[in-house]
């Protein structure tokens, strides 16, 4: 028995070396891993039994019933026992789930404490006191011009308390026809037609021919413009894009074997590529109170045409003036008509097209709008242009472009060359319509302009255009606004100087009777500064448009040797300290552009022969520093139609209260335009 234990003891594991984890396991199979030689011992004496052997087997089993198993279950219970404990001390100090909900009732309790009205009422005073905004006003005035505008905007905010209607987020979708409903039981009453700007509406392709080098049919019905397919033939097969955007320079119509249309209906001018939108806010909330197809439509036309060819291809003018007409048949009411961008401009063109006599005019007689036409409301037109339409025609550049590093300069040149740009553009007779008009008397001249309060240059925004080095004597060093149109058509081809003079007009009438005569002639229709507004006493006018946001006005230029055909003689001076001059805008538009409605808005005169009552707004361009469209305070050129206070507007126009619109204005283009000296 003796040698029996000792042999026992030997082969028995060490049990004060045993982990936890063996320990544990011991319990549950009755031996630790240390005991297999003795498993083995014992498996031989099972398989070979004798009488002898099985007296040993069944003391061997005895012993470590007896001593074994009883003190491997007393050591392990004891270790077992103070695991247990410890482990459950640290679920209780340091359980991820424990802390949690200790969290989560501290929270609800102090906010439930803190939330109560008699303690919100007593530690009013107290917070007021720990954060005194009044006093960092003070410091914000020195520092107004260094800041970040969102962020005095927020400051202000804080100052002044938010009403209840600012509590909502009137950019949501449908925000603000919900809320004027609410406010004002505001329901839809007058027809809506909305015309889109310069290259909002989407452009698809109608040929199912083409030529050698381009297949038309594989396009057919696709966006060639305003989607990404676009974006993906342009990488694709830009020498095929080409051709399908591009006009017929001679005719100013379509290319032999290419046709592209107009999308139509909302979808034409919604979203310009999925995810970036444009008429959609404004839809959505003309939806809201209650506008649907049968009392709103979208007006969508050929960018590229000129406004005369519209007509002669599309019969895009007629087509309008039967919707208004069908409209007041239907609803009995007046039509509202929402041009934005170059969209203004072509609703201006329509009131001087639609009573005027002759062939492809719309003879529908004297008195036809003031029947007709409720409204005209201006959404950041271009009616006097827009200064960056001039690099684009003579280099095919502007700000954008400018801003691009040299890298992506390089790459863009690369794949799309400013001269390919140029000839483009070129082709497309809508582009002209948006060349500033009124030439130096609007812009002024080599000496003074209205806008110089705005910056602290010695040189003046009237030199337009200026040359810090001539190669030769070709170009004058400066050049004003009526200087540039004029170098537009030195460096032109003719087919595009012939259609600029026989579609539009940049100067300025000069007496009523010159001002009559040119309301006969389309190729005036554009340019408020020669045709007075129509006779419709009963019409009423809006011009809504951004401010505060730089944008370009004039730009520093150079004269280059060209070398290869990919190259063009003039292009903007990079190198230049100021390549390009801003001034206050939509940062597309200057405000210099809105000139005409305050100058409308004087009262009847020969520019506004019956007296039509002009509301200006001038909205600040304050935009959302985390929202990359800018939010619902935004008045950037495109952005400014989700504005919530632009739609405001045009719902309570649609709606018939647009006399609760007052002006509001925060520029100095009012005292702009009464230092210029109109001739009437």
């Amino acid at each position: 028995m003796v040698k029996r234990k000792k042999w026992l003891d030997r082969e028995r594991p060490d049990m004060e070396n045993v982990t936890d984890d063996d320990e544990v396991t011991d319990h549950r199979i009755g031996y630790s891993s240390g005991s297999h030689s003795r498993d083995r011992s014992l498996s031989h004496v099972i398989s070979n039994p004798s009488v002898e052997d099985m007296d040993v087997r069944e003391e061997r089993l005895m012993n470590l019933s007896d001593n074994e198993s009883v003190s491997s279950r007393r050591s392990i219970k004891r270790r077992n026992s103070f695991t247990d404990a410890k482990v459950a001390n640290k679920r209780l100090r340091d359980s991820r789930r424990f802390i949690f909900f200790l969290g989560a009732f501290l929270g609800v309790a102090m906010a439930a404490y803190f939330g109560s009205y008699h303690v919100h009422s007593n530690n009013i005073e107290l917070f007021d006191n720990m954060v005194n905004f009044e006093n960092v006003k003070d410091y914000l005035d020195d520092w107004k011009d260094i800041l970040p505008r969102g962020f005095t905007s927020f400051i202000s905010d804080i100052q002044t308390g938010y009403a209840a209607n600012q509590l909502q987020d009137l950019g949501e979708n449908f925000a603000v026809g919900r809320q004027l409903i609410k406010d004002m039981e505001l329901h839809a009453k007058h027809p809506v037609v909305m015309v889109p700007g310069v290259i909002s509406t989407g452009i698809e392709s109608w040929g199912v021919q083409g030529d050698e080098e381009c297949d038309s049919s594989p396009h057919f019905r696709k966006r060639l413009w305003g989607s990404f397919y676009m974006l993906k033939t342009m990488v694709m097969d830009k020498v095929c894009w080409l051709k399908h955007v591009s006009l017929d320079p001679i005719t100013g119509l379509d290319p032999e074997h290419f046709k592209l249309r107009a999308a139509q209906g909302f979808e034409s001018s919604d979203f310009f590529i999925t995810g970036y939108w444009i008429w959609n806010k404004v839809l959505q909330n003309l939806g809201a109170i209650g506008y649907e197809p049968d009392t709103m439509v979208t007006a969508a036309y050929d960018w590229r045409l000129a406004y005369l060819d519209l007509e002669k291809r599309d019969q895009y003018f007629s087509k309008l003036k039967q919707q208004v007409e069908l409209f007041h048949k239907l609803t009995g009411e007046k039509t509202i008509l929402v041009g934005h961008s170059m969209g203004s401009q072509i609703v201006f063109y329509f009131l001087q097209w639609v009573e005027a006599e002759g062939p492809s005019y719309g003879n529908a007689g004297p008195g036809w709008v003031d029947k007709y036409i409720e409204s005209f409301v201006n959404v950041a037109g271009t009616l006097l242009g827009a200064p960056k339409a001039v690099p684009a025609l003579i280099s095919g550049e502007m700000k954008d472009t400018i801003q691009l590093n040299a890298l992506a300069m390089y790459g863009l040149e690369k794949f799309f060359s400013r001269k390919e740009r140029v000839e483009m553009l070129q082709t497309w007779g809508g582009i002209p319509s948006m060349l500033p008009k009124g030439g130096d008397l609007i812009w002024g001249n080599l000496s003074y302009s209205s806008e110089d309060e705005l910056h602290n240059n010695t040189d003046t925004y009237g030199n337009f255009i200026r040359f810090e080095k001539i190669l030769s004597n070709v170009y004058e060093k400066n050049l004003t606004m009526a200087s540039a149109i004029d170098l537009i058509e030195t460096v032109s081809p003719s087919w595009l100087v012939k259609r600029m003079r026989e579609q539009y007009s940049y100067g300025y009438a000069s007496t009523e009777e010159e001002m009559n005569e040119n309301s006969k002639d389309h190729s005036h229709w554009t340019n408020p500064m020669d045709v007075a507004l129509p006779n419709a006493p009963n019409m009423k006018i809006y011009c809504i448009y951004g401010t505060d946001n730089p944008t370009e006005r004039a730009y520093v230029y150079k004269e280059n040797h060209a070398n290869d055909t990919a190259s063009l003689n003039l292009t903007i001076d990079y190198d230049s300290d100021t390549p390009v001059f801003l001034t206050n805008g939509d940062g597309t538009v200057p405000i210099m552009s809105h000139a005409m409605c305050h100058k409308w808005a004087q009262g009847k005169s020969a520019y506004n022969p019956a007296g039509i009552d002009v509301t200006i707004v001038e909205i600040k361009h304050e935009p959302d520093r985390f929202d990359i469209r800018g939010g619902s305070k935004t008045a950037d050129h495109v952005d400014i139609l989700g504005s919530a206070e632009l739609n405001e507007y045009i719902l309570k126009i649609a709606g018939g209260y647009g006399s609760t619109i007052n002006n509001k204005l925060h520029s100095n283009l009012t005292n702009w335009v009464a230092n210029i000296d109109f001739p009437m």
